[in-house]
């Protein structure tokens, strides 16, 4: 008998099952089985071709033979006529050559199979050119025709450039100005549904816009001051619209819901902490912040203390991470302004030194890009803006420049435009919504000039149009993608929104339809009454006429003109008690003023008492009188028992 193999042994074997019970699962010892990918994918691919191939056969083969029954149909209907067959054949010949010489080398086949009889019907006439314009495609139109069409395509291309012209679809025709104040409009935030719009300014308010409710009044709804006296420097909607970012020029931003109450605070951090990574919060004045364009609940800021630092609304007493730029010799910088891309994965913060760093949200150490002469150093880079597609950062200088940057090949500027002034560390630049626009505001002194809107085309950054907004500086611009309207603030406390009647959408438009309320008559009142029900005439109090018939009046009632009784002298009457009453206060008082005793020495008027205590004892003395030894007192002497008692020494000294 042979001995099975090692390889037949273990097949026949099989698993050992103690060593699947002490494993735990009954599978363990098996053998696992692979698959050939690449086998599956090539025998799935020859199923899929043979079932096309058969598909087709079939479907050939059914068209012969409808074709085959058409053709003999129309033979037995054109033999009678045999008459006009010569005439018809004839046709079908000229026809068939005519068609064999215009057409290509392909169609010689088709031609010299020329069908001896009547011709054939339109549908199997028309079938072969299809199929050859299926297999070589359409046909050229003749020479005529081709000029024509050609005019018409000049035509379309004409009025394609008018409508690939981004310049057209600025929407500038009208305009509505809403005043918040005096002081400079500083931030401006506009919620997704562009429904309300928030303005805020150095002049610590924050003014909330319903476009919907108002009238051509363009009045705010509601005004307030959520950080108190800190100059406003950014406001933002969520991305879900409930809530909006308030960051002021303290350390610590806050969110606040759509009515203006607070939702949370941010807590403030140790200032007294050298790692800023190790404190819960900022320590210095914010800058900016920003909500991530995805995820609910979460925010960024950046501040004076050299962080950026992510926050969940749900965790207000600790930031959810901590960015720190830094030089390229490790030294702290400053960042200026911050932002997310549009998916949210990178974070994007400009600094003092000129620099511009991008990280990747979830790595906190290192910047995935870091350009470190973006701008000039020292100036502050007031904004950086993603575009929609997600590929190229435009920055707003204080060097009065605007850049273009292609975050892929992040080693210089794409584009670069200068001549653009700025004064404020916050004014802004934005991406129009179909991303062929760049836009950015210029700020000017007062008096010397008006501030104006630039638009920069995206593909050549050539500076196409230009809007002059009024004679002060534009701070911030927003171009919003639903709206599509413009809103500007400006450094003399107006908001301005520009639209467009047949290119916007709702916003603007609403209020502007609405006439303005009449003023009711209670508000046109020059006082103000205060309407009580004692003002009927029924409560109504007599008006005095004059003093002296009143005095008079007075004179006649007992109660007013009752003269006051005089003190009581004399023992009393009347039931009052007089002065000297026989009461015991009367009596000590009227006895304590009689006492007139002086004692000028204080001893003697104690002495004077000591023979009574001494033969009389009363208070002290009884209870220490079997105890007490007798008091002796020293005797005086007067000055001539003194220099008879003196010493002998003393009288020969003097």
């Amino acid at each position: 008998m042979e001995r099975p193999g090692p390889s037949e042994g273990a097949e026949t074997s099989g698993p050992d099952p103690q060593l699947a019970v002490t494993m735990g699962f009954t599978g363990f010892g098996k053998k696992a089985r692979t698959f050939d990918l690449e086998a599956m994918f090539e025998q799935t691919r020859r199923t899929a071709v043979e079932r096309s191939r058969k598909t087709l056969e079939a479907r050939e083969k059914e068209e012969e033979m409808n074709r085959e029954k058409e053709l003999r149909r129309q033979n037995e209907d054109i033999e009678p006529t045999s008459s006009g067959s010569n005439v018809v054949r004839d046709c079908s010949k000229s026809s068939s050559s005519d068609t064999s010489s215009s057409g290509s080398e392909e169609s010689s086949d088709s031609s010299d199979d020329e069908l001896i009889g009547p011709p054939l019907p339109p549908t199997m006439a028309e079938e072969p050119v299809d199929r050859m314009e299926q297999a070589i495609g359409r046909l050229p139109p003749p020479l005529h025709e081709e000029e024509e069409d050609g005019d018409d395509d000049d035509d379309d291309g004409g009025d394609s450039e008018e409508e690939e012209n981004p310049v057209q679809k600025i929407p500038d025709s009208h305009e509505i100005t809403l005043k918040h104040g005096t002081k400079t409009v500083s931030a401006l935030g506009l919620d997704p549904s562009g429904a309300r719009l928030v303005t805020g300014g150095y002049d610590y308010d924050v003014k909330f816009w319903d476009f919907a409710g108002m009238d051509a009044s363009f009045k705010a709804f509601r005004s307030l001051q959520p950080c108190e006296c800190h100059q406003i420097k950014s406001l933002q909607y969520s991305n879900t619209g409930d809530m909006i970012l308030v960051v002021s020029g303290s350390s610590q931003a806050k969110v606040i819901d759509r009515d203006g109450f607070e939702v949370m605070e941010c807590i403030k951090g140790d200032q007294y902490i050298v790692d800023m990574a190790n404190t819960k919060g900022h320590t210095a004045m914010l800058h900016t912040g920003s909500w991530h364009p995805k995820i609910k609940g979460e925010f960024m800021t950046c501040s004076n203390d050299a962080t950026v630092r992510t926050w969940e609304v749900e965790n207000p007493k600790k930031q959810k991470s901590v960015f720190k730029p830094r030089t390229m010799q490790g030294k702290k910088v400053i960042p200026t302004t911050c932002t997310y891309s549009r998916d949210g994965n990178l974070i994007a913060a400009a600094c003092q030194n000129g620099s511009i760093q991008i990280w990747d949200r979830n790595l906190t150490v290192h910047p995935k890009f870091h350009y470190k002469q973006a701008h000039d150093p020292g100036t502050d880079t007031s904004c950086v803006a993603f575009s929609y597609d997600g590929t190229v950062l435009a920055s707003r200088g204080g060097d009065d420049t605007l850049k273009l940057w292609d975050i892929r090949q992040f080693n210089k500027p794409l584009f670069s435009a200068s001549g653009l002034p700025t004064m404020f560390p916050m004014t802004d630049c934005c991406f129009s919504p179909d991303d062929k626009l760049i836009v950015t505001g210029t700020s000017v002194q007062r008096g010397c000039g008006s501030g104006k809107l630039v638009f920069f085309e995206r593909r050549t950054f050539q500076r196409v149009y230009e809007i002059d907004i009024t004679d002060a500086s534009v701070v911030r611009c927003l171009w919003h993608p639903k709206l599509n309207q413009i809103m500007v603030g400006t450094g003399n406390g107006l908001a301005k929104v520009y639209y467009d009647p047949n290119k916007s959408q709702r916003g603007a438009k609403l209020c502007v339809v609405k006439t303005q309320r009449k003023a009711k008559q209670a508000e046109t009142l020059t006082q103000d009454y205060i309407i009580t029900p004692h003002a009927l005439p029924m409560f109504r109090e007599p008006r005095q006429r004059s003093t002296r018939k009143q005095l008079e009046k007075d004179r006649l009632d007992p109660l007013k003109s009752h003269k006051p009784e005089p003190p009581v002298a004399g023992p009393g009457r009347g039931g009052r008690v007089g002065t000297h009453g026989g009461t015991l206060s009367s009596y000590i008082v009227k006895n304590i003023a009689l006492d007139k005793t002086d004692d000028s020495n204080p001893r003697e008027a104690i002495l004077r008492h000591a023979k009574a205590a001494e033969d009389n004892p009363y208070w002290v003395s009884p209870a220490y009188s079997k105890t007490q030894p007798k008091a002796m007192f020293a005797q005086v002497e007067s000055d001539d028992e003194e220099a008879k008692n003196e010493p002998e020494w003393k009288k020969r000294k003097i």
